[in-house]
């Protein structure tokens, strides 16, 4: 039997449908069905609409309605032993339910119900953090000075497929594109030090990480070191209980602390809490959201030039880093072990 948390789910759902004085939940969002059908692939194409919408009600029913032409599969495949209903390919989904909630009117509280992982999803985002490090790991060290951004991304795409994964993010800056902060793969060759960043979706959870490659010495370590202190001072601020904007103050401030422009956090976004979408959310100045033990998050620092990003999740005794290949090399910054440059 496959492995879930559905009912520690079911139980926040209740909860949430008891605050809001409603008998039953409509899911339409990918996220939301993704998390409660632990991890099915709910979509088709990859970011496209859902295939389906679930109705949950305060007693743990579930019931579903499905496109016919992916009824079967869902049955066969993703949603074994859950009542489906096949409704024309055609159609729009039912109206909700009279009295019923819908989930784009709770997206923040559902947000909440999905921040601290149970054990399940914790066993599956620490093997697709190591699964997805590990292929990285594996393209790069294949990946010469010459290969083109968009030749190392196919690579990468092949990878991240190859283990049940979805690839959600696939970044990579050669050496003359290293002042964009987004590299979309061009046919520029990656040169001396180049960028890969990845989001692995598996299970409905999204690892995200990003890595550097040297192919000759280069003058950055000065600058991966500075950026990895801020990220260890985006770790040190995320504490259960604070809300996401002080901490976004806090990465801010890091910056000239640590010797680099003080609006270089006004460049790029700097990450924040992960899962069912690779930013849930993406913080803001104005994000209220809290801070919850057991939360992935994905901080990712960055300058022209440079950058820092791993999934990692809120431990007891600190940050856990998912993306984890034992064969990359690290350093250590502050008991934590951090990705340094791949020189081949």
């Amino acid at each position: 039997m496959t492995p879930t948390d559905r009912p520690a789910k079911l139980a926040r759902i209740a909860d949430l449908l008891d605050r809001h004085g409603a008998r039953e939940l409509v899911l339409t969002c990918p996220e939301n069905l993704a998390w409660l059908f632990d991890g099915a692939r709910v979509a088709v194409p990859y970011a496209g609409a859902p295939v389906l919408q679930a109705v949950v009600s305060r007693d743990g029913g579930v019931r579903v309605d499905a496109l016919v032409n992916e009824w079967e599969r869902l049955r066969d495949e993703e949603l074994p032993g859950v009542d489906l209903r096949a409704i024309p390919w055609h159609a729009t989904f039912p109206a909700p339910p009279a009295g019923a909630l819908v989930d784009t009117a709770a997206v923040a509280e559902l947000r909440a119900a999905r921040a601290a992982l149970l054990p399940v999803e914790l066993d599956r985002y620490r093997a697709l953090g190591r699964d997805a490090a590990e292929a990285v790991t594996g393209v790069l060290r294949r990946a010469r000075a010459e290969s083109t951004e968009r030749e190392v991304a196919a690579e990468l795409v092949r990878a991240v497929v190859a283990l049940g994964a979805e690839p959600v993010v696939v970044l990579v800056g050669g050496e003359s594109r290293r002042a964009v902060r987004h590299p979309l793969p061009t046919e520029a060759l990656l040169g001396r030090r180049a960028m890969v960043a990845v989001g692995a979706k598996r299970h409905g959870l999204v690892a995200s990480l990003t890595r550097w490659v040297r192919f000759a010495p280069t003058r950055d370590d000065a600058l991966d070191a500075a950026l990895l202190e801020v990220e260890a001072d985006a770790f040190a601020a995320t504490t259960p209980g604070r809300r996401l904007g002080e901490v976004l103050a806090d990465v801010a401030a890091a910056y000239p602390r640590h010797g680099l422009p003080a609006d270089a956090w006004e460049g790029h976004h700097q990450g924040g809490p992960t899962g069912y979408l690779g930013r849930d959310p993406k913080v803001t100045p104005d994000t209220d959201d809290r801070v919850v033990a057991g939360q992935a998050y994905a901080w990712n620092p960055s300058v022209p030039g440079g950058k820092v990003e791993d999934t990692v999740v809120l431990a007891e005794h600190g940050v856990d880093v998912l993306t984890v290949d034992p064969a990359w090399p690290v350093t250590t910054v502050r008991g934590v072990p951090r990705p340094l440059p791949l020189d081949l």
